[in-house]
């Protein structure tokens, strides 16, 4: 009599069947967990743009504790009713430009001292704003009203020799500047970008900065519109900006805009690679 052997086969398809169920179970979990994670970062990145844009930080000094015992510092109300705090020297040579200084996106006034002491001892004047929301200053920082405060003490400036230098994240200010006030007679651009969005983008890949980001300071798409004459530093160790960026906008600028590579040159030190130099020497006496 031939013994009958157990059927394991609809056993073996049911386990199989578990496992794969876990499995896919498994897979969703961390799908959702992936999805979420990422939708938490997009939304954390949404929420602290400002934060991550504009930086203050310290308190502003009293410019002589810097070096600068011949600046006043003003206050200026725009046309909204906000106050902001700049710092203001006359030319100490008659007939000398003036510049309209906007620095970077951090710290404040006083990490500048160096830069405006040089504009100081060649005898130009100065107006150096304090960004809104910076130390000194009221309101909150944004690509249209740093604009608009710019426009606005450019034509507030007693002076047919404005000189627009914009470091870093003035650069977009300082380009705007000039596009909307052909009659300045240079802008110079140090360490600048294509756009606020594009540094952003290279930075953070994985997301949709371009959908994401309301400052945007779109160099790239104006350049070609300005007809000052227009000076571009960039140092190629620069890693905070790469210069490609500076390069791009010489070339959207069909020519006009002169740039200056500056060998070993970073983000913050070209000045002390003869940038001061250059500037005046492509003035007209």
């Amino acid at each position: 009599m031939t013994q009958a052997h157990p059927d394991y086969s609809q056993a073996f398809q049911n386990s199989s069947g578990a496992r794969t169920g876990r499995v896919k179970r498994v897979l969703l979990l961390l799908s959702l967990i992936a999805v979420a994670s990422y939708a938490g970062i997009v939304g954390y990145m949404y929420a602290n743009q400002g934060a991550l844009l504009y930086k203050p930080s310290g308190e502003l000094p009293d410019p002589a504790a810097v070096g600068l015992a011949d600046v006043d510092v003003v206050p200026l109300t725009m046309s909204d009713g906000v106050t902001l705090t700049a710092w203001t020297a006359p030319p100490a040579i008659e007939g000398a430009p003036t510049v309209l200084f906007f620095h970077g996106q951090s710290g404040n006034l006083g990490d500048r001292a160096d830069r405006m002491r040089e504009i100081l001892n060649s005898g130009f004047g100065l107006l150096a704003p304090s960004y809104r929301g910076f130390p000194g200053s009221e309101g909150e920082p944004s690509e249209l009203a740093l604009i608009s405060d710019g426009v606005e003490m450019f034509d507030q400036l007693d002076s047919d020799r404005i000189v627009l230098h914009g470091q870093s994240l003035g650069t977009g200010v300082a380009a705007a500047v000039a596009q909307q006030r052909p009659e300045a007679q240079l802008l110079v651009l140090e360490a600048p970008f294509t756009a606020t969005v594009d540094v952003a983008s290279e930075r953070y890949p994985f997301l949709p900065v371009s959908a994401l980001m309301k400052d945007q300071f779109a160099t790239r798409d104006l350049i070609d519109q300005i007809t000052v004459p227009t000076l571009i530093f960039h140092g190629t160790e620069d890693e905070t900006i790469p210069l490609h960026h500076g390069k791009e906008l010489a070339d959207l600028s069909d020519g006009a805009a002169q740039l200056h590579v500056i060998p070993e040159g970073t983000h913050n030190d070209l000045w002390s690679h003869g940038l001061w130099d250059e500037v005046q020497a492509a003035l007209p006496q």
